[in-house]
């Protein structure tokens, strides 16, 4: 077992349902806006205990977000949350021109990212979501590890900015372990555990696995740096300069295409400030498949035993 402690094992998704009740609760302005998949993609938060202030617009996320953007321009804070893959990739006109453009704080769920979405196949498996809003001016980027990360970036998307915000989070019950009075701010990050021989750059579920390839390095005396960059966009710049000049190389890991995702950013700005050498952990520009979560995560060398194997790579090239 990892470091942190394990409460439950529970999907994100509940955390973004649990975080959603309660800004909806102590704010009036907050809405929900629906896409036939309420409880699935955690909407249930509001759409339960508030239906006055939930729409369900059906399969048709183009309109969903058209629809935010027009109830942001009146005041309210609309929550709008669908499958990653489509919420993102078939709404980006949308968030371009009506959401980001005129900079609304319309906050966006993606739901059941990355491939652990398992059987539902490659189509349905959110690969390219960060990279596609990474490059959007005013768009807000957050990849919480667990459901109690997810219920305080819902929180942090409400009173920290107006801007539009993107919280990334899956289907999949996974290690819960942040713990509930730590703090979530946009623009940082969290260091995990500490050491000097590797920093590993984690996001989202594999923050998890970053953490269990720690205690399986640690028995072999090799002792990593694990940041949580759970803030994909603002980026925490400092701590990922201050672990790279401790540790002098690096690894990125998430459930992600490697060519634009967390990795990308983080490789940005390591060649801009402090360049070191850095083995990337993520999908290698291809597409998924079904299959169960976790088959896929060790196919497709996403999980601790790659990040194991990329570290000491990492560590071979300094």
């Amino acid at each position: 077992m990892a470091t942190y402690t394990i409460k439950q094992i529970v999907p994100t998704r509940l955390g973004f349902s649990k975080g959603l009740h309660a800004v909806a609760k102590q704010y009036p302005q907050v809405v929900g806006i629906g896409s036939d998949i309420t409880n699935s993609v955690g909407m249930d938060g509001i759409a339960a205990h508030f239906p006055d202030r939930f729409y369900s617009l059906g399969i048709a996320e183009q309109n969903a977000i058209t629809v935010a953007a027009g109830l942001a321009l009146t005041g309210k804070i609309p929550f709008v949350a669908s499958y990653a893959t489509f919420i993102v990739m078939r709404t980006l006109d949308q968030l371009r021109v009506s959401v980001c453009y005129n900079n609304l704080p319309v906050k966006i769920g993606g739901a059941h990212a990355g491939i652990s979405v398992g059987p539902d196949g490659a189509t349905h498996q959110a690969l390219e979501d960060i990279a596609a809003l990474r490059s959007l001016p005013n768009m807000i980027i957050l990849s919480p590890a667990d459901a109690t990360q997810t219920e305080k970036a819902v929180w942090a998307a409400v009173e920290q900015t107006n801007n539009p915000v993107y919280i990334r989070y899956g289907r999949e019950a996974m290690p819960d372990f942040t713990n509930e009075h730590e703090e979530f701010i946009i623009g940082k990050s969290k260091i995990l555990t500490e050491g000097k021989d590797c920093v590993i750059y984690a996001t989202g579920h594999l923050v998890w696995e970053a953490l269990e390839a720690y205690e399986i390095l640690k028995q072999q005396n090799i002792y990593c740096t694990v940041l949580n960059i759970y803030s994909i966009k603002p980026i925490d710049i400092p701590s990922i300069i201050q672990t790279a000049k401790i540790c002098q190389c690096a690894v990125t890991a998430e459930e992600h295409q490697i060519m634009g995702g967390m990795g990308s950013a983080v490789v940005e700005v390591l060649a801009t400030h402090y360049p070191i050498p850095t083995e990337m952990v993520g999908m290698n520009d291809c597409f998924g498949e079904s299959g169960q979560p976790l088959e896929l995560m060790r196919k497709y060398h996403m999980d601790r035993m790659a990040i194991v194997e990329a570290v000491k790579k990492a560590i071979q090239r300094k």
